[in-house]
Order: C-alpha cells, then sequence, then structure tokens
C-alpha cells in the first residue's frame, strides 16, 4: 500500500515563515495548504479538512485562540490536531492553548527538523485514536484494511457491505447528537442480524461514516443482507422523532440502506482498493 500523503493546514500571517515552513513540508510529501488571516484558515479547515494545523496565535484578525476555539467548537474540525508555532513564551499562554485543544505548542524562532517531529507525532497519536470508530467503536481504518487484505487469500470468505442512505438529510433536521444515535443504533440492528443470521465468527467494520463491512462465511451473505435489509424495514421509523415518524416515512429522503455482497473474494480481487470499487458500483 501506498505511503499515505498528509494534508496540512498552515496559519501563518509572516510570509516568509508561512512560505518557508510550506516549502519544507511539501518537499517531505505533504500536501499544504497556507492561509494568512484567521478567518481564512477557519474556512479553510471546514473546506478542505486537513490532517493536521499549524496555528499561528498572532494574526491580523483574530487570534489564533480563537481559530482553536471554533475549530474545537465544530463538528466537522473537532478531532483535526494543532500545533501552536507562537512567540509567545509564557506559561500560561500554552497553558491557554492546551487548555483549548491543542495537541502541541512551539516557539519562535524554531527548528524546522523539530517541528517537523512534532507534527509527525501528532499524526501517529490521531492515527492510533482512528483504529475505532469514534461514534459505534467498531473496527476503522487500518484494522478494516488488515481484515479485508486477509480476506483476499482466505477460501469461503464472503463480503457484504451495508451503507445507511440519506444520514446527511437526517442531520440536517435533527442535528449531529441525533444522527450519531442512528450510526449506533444502526450498528447494533447490523450485530443483531449477525448473530440470527451469520456465521457465528463474523468480523464487522466501518467502510466510511455510514458504511459498514461484514466479513462471513460464503454461504450466508445473501440470508445475512436479506435480513438487515428486512430489520432496518420494520425499525426505521424508530430513528425518528415519535412526532415526525409518519410523516418521515413517507418521504423519498428517508433513512434506508443499499448493499452489495460477493460470496467468495479468494481469486475474484488483486487489492482492497478493487474490492471496495466493485461493491460500491454495485450497490443496490
Amino acid at each position: 500500500m501506498a505511503e499515505r500523503k498528509y494534508k496540512l493546514l498552515i496559519v501563518e500571517d509572516d510570509l516568509e515563515v508561512a512560505e518557508m515552513v510550506t516549502s519544507f513540508f511539501k518537499k517531505n510529501n505533504y500536501e499544504v495548504i497556507a492561509a494568512n488571516w484567521g478567518e481564512d484558515g477557519v474556512r479553510a479547515c471546514q473546506s478542505d479538512h486537513p490532517d493536521l494545523v499549524i496555528l499561528d496565535i498572532r494574526l491580523p484578525d483574530i487570534d489564533g485562540y480563537e481559530v482553536a476555539r471554533r475549530l474545537r467548537t465544530d463538528r466537522r474540525t473537532a478531532d483535526v490536531p494543532i500545533i501552536f508555532l507562537t512567540e509567545k513564551r509564557e506559561r500560561s499562554d500554552k497553558l491557554h492553548g492546551l487548555e483549548l485543544g491543542a495537541d502541541d505548542y512551539i516557539t519562535k524562532p524554531f527548528d524546522i527538523a523539530e517541528l517537523r517531529l512534532r507534527v509527525r507525532n501528532a499524526l501517529e497519536r490521531i492515527n492510533q485514536q482512528a483504529l475505532t470508530n469514534s461514534i459505534t467503536g467498531l473496527p476503522d481504518g487500518a484494522l478494516v484494511y488488515e481484515r479485508l487484505k486477509e480476506s483476499l487469500q482466505k477460501e469461503g470468505v464472503g463480503v457484504l457491505l451495508i451503507s445507511l442512505t440519506h444520514v446527511d438529510e437526517f442531520r440536517e433536521a435533527y442535528g449531529f447528537v441525533a444522527s450519531d444515535d442512528v450510526l449506533r443504533a444502526f450498528s447494533v440492528l447490523v450485530q443483531t442480524s449477525m448473530k440470527d443470521t451469520g456465521a457465528g465468527n463474523d468480523f464487522l467494520g466501518h467502510f466510511g461514516a455510514v458504511d459498514f463491512v461484514i466479513l462471513t462465511a460464503s454461504g450466508v451473505v445473501q440470508s445475512l443482507q436479506d435480513r438487515i435489509r428486512q430489520k432496518m424495514a420494520q425499525s426505521v421509523e424508530k430513528f425518528y422523532p415519535i412526532k415526525d415518524r409518519e410523516r418521515a416515512i413517507q418521504q423519498p429522503d428517508h433513512l434506508g440502506v443499499i448493499s452489495s455482497g460477493v460470496a467468495s473474494v479468494r481469486g475474484r480481487f488483486a487489492s482492497v482498493e478493487q474490492l471496495k470499487l466493485e461493491m460500491m458500483r454495485v450497490r443496490q
């Protein structure tokens, strides 16, 4: 598997420092976005989804503390690692930054090699945390990739992809907390279906935020797929507030599932990426 190219956001109003940091990290195989104003930095983080933010405290409009506060209180950016890069050296300044959820703090003038190590360490920490999904607690990321990779060489292993649909519409109507509850409830529904119909030693993990992948015995892929669809049809109205249930399930954008299954993966796919593309293509 090719090494991942991480995306950094540099929020720094000193153009010489910004250019130096940007050039250095680009030469070291990072994708880099730069912003010179705090407001621009907040917008860039929301739209470009960087893996880490290097943030100056002294900025021309809002300061770095306010940028960090906004990022930490926005669901889209709450988990992005932040490293403060600043001339402020007082202990109280550092504590204030850490209280806002910063992951690290480095003062100017700084050693660019030290900054690189701090960036690397912060990314490694976040990658370790990403092995399980923060909402459902199910395996995610590298754990799922490795299990899928192993399955490509095993006899009698089938794969089922189940995706929850119209979550964005639900979130817009009822908020992030309610949509997280839906994902947790749906993951329980899937696990219950696996106990009812699965092979007994099945694996369940995330293929994406609303995509779930199941490794099971080849002979039960179709019956498990049917069981999950049936339980979802029976339960979908319970995902909505009582006052909205009757109206919601009559709408074309109500919560639902789409799925695809492969009864046996051995010898059919050269890579996990190829398997994923094929399953996403044939979902229905």
